[in-house]
C-alpha cells in the first residue's frame, strides 16, 4: 500500500457508521458513574440525594447521545428510558451479590464482594450494558463489556440473557455469548465458555450460544458450544468438560482422564 492511499484509508471506518461512534473515554466514565450511583460504597461514599444524581445521569446520557448524533426528541427518549431501567437491574444486582454471599464461604460480607469481587463487577456492568443493547445504542454497550473484560478478565456480550441471582466465582477467563440464554440461581467458575461452534458469516442471525436452564453449576474449564445446546435444570457440569449437545435436568457431566503418579528414579 502507497503512503498516499494509507493517509486516504485513515478515519474510514468512523465514516461508514449511520451515527458517529460513541465516545470511549465518556462512555466508560458513564459506566463508572453508573456502578458508583448504585452502589456508592465502592466510593466510600454516602449518596445523600440519590434522586438528584439519577437526574444528572440522564444528562450526562442525554449528551453522549446528542454528541452521537441523535436529535433531541431521540436523546431524551433513550436517555429517559434507560434511566428507568435502574431500579430493575438494581433489584437483580441486589440477588447477583446476595447469590455470590450466600455460595462462597470466603466473603465476609456484601460490602465486600461489592468493593472487591470481580465476578459482581462483570455481571453490574453488563447488566447496564444489556439494557442499552435492548435499547439498540450502538456501540456503547460493546464499550461498557469490553471494560469490563479489560479490569476483571470476564467476557459477557451485552447481548446476552441472564436470570437472577446469577453467582460468578472467581471468574477470570469467563466467555458467554451473544445469543446465551442463562437461568436463575446459576453458578460459573473460573475458565467457563458458553460459546458458539464455528459458523459463516452469514448465520450471525440465529442463536449460536447454549442455554442453561435454573440452578446450574458449571464448574471450572468448562466449554458447552452450540445454540442448539441446552443445560437441563439443576445440572452439574464438571470441569474441563467439553459439550455440544444437550443433557438431562439433573445430570451430572464429568470429564474422565487418568492421573498417573510415580516415583523418580534414583540417580
Amino acid at each position: 500500500m502507497k503512503k498516499e492511499e494509507f493517509f486516504s484509508q485513515i478515519g474510514q471506518f468512523k465514516k461508514r457508521v449511520y451515527r458517529k461512534l460513541p465516545s470511549i473515554k465518556h462512555s466508560i466514565a458513564f459506566a463508572d458513574n453508573l456502578v458508583a450511583f448504585l452502589f456508592p460504597v465502592r466510593l466510600e461514599i454516602i449518596c445523600q440525594k440519590p434522586e438528584k444524581e439519577f437526574e444528572r445521569l440522564k444528562l450526562e446520557f442525554n449528551s453522549i447521545l446528542m454528541a452521537m448524533g441523535y436529535n433531541e426528541e431521540n436523546a431524551f427518549e433513550v436517555s429517559n428510558d434507560f434511566m428507568e431501567t435502574m431500579p430493575d437491574i438494581y433489584a437483580n444486582l441486589i440477588t447477583d451479590v446476595s447469590a455470590i454471599y450466600e455460595g462462597d464461604p470466603a466473603a465476609r460480607s456484601i460490602e465486600e464482594i461489592i468493593i472487591t469481587y470481580p465476578g459482581f463487577l462483570a455481571t453490574c456492568i453488563y447488566r447496564l450494558a444489556h439494557e442499552l443493547y435492548k435499547l439498540q445504542v450502538p456501540v456503547m454497550p460493546r464499550i461498557f463489556s469490553e471494560y469490563a473484560h479489560s479490569i476483571t478478565g470476564i467476557d459477557i456480550h451485552p447481548g446476552a440473557t441472564i436470570g437472577q441471582s446469577f453467582c460468578i466465582d472467581h471468574g477470570t477467563g469467563i466467555v458467554i455469548g451473544e445469543t446465551a440464554e442463562i437461568g436463575s440461581h446459576v453458578k460459573i467458575y473460573q475458565g467457563v465458555t458458553i460459546g458458539a461452534l464455528s459458523i459463516q458469516k452469514n448465520e450471525t442471525s440465529i442463536k449460536r450460544h447454549p442455554t442453561i436452564k435454573d440452578h446450574v453449576i458449571i464448574y471450572a474449564g468448562a466449554t458447552i458450544l452450540g445454540g442448539n445446546t441446552t443445560v437441563g435444570e439443576n445440572a452439574i457440569i464438571g470441569g474441563n468438560v467439553w459439550l455440544i449437545e444437550s443433557v438431562e435436568p439433573r445430570s451430572v457431566v464429568t470429564h474422565s482422564h487418568k492421573v498417573q503418579i510415580r516415583q523418580k528414579k534414583k540417580n
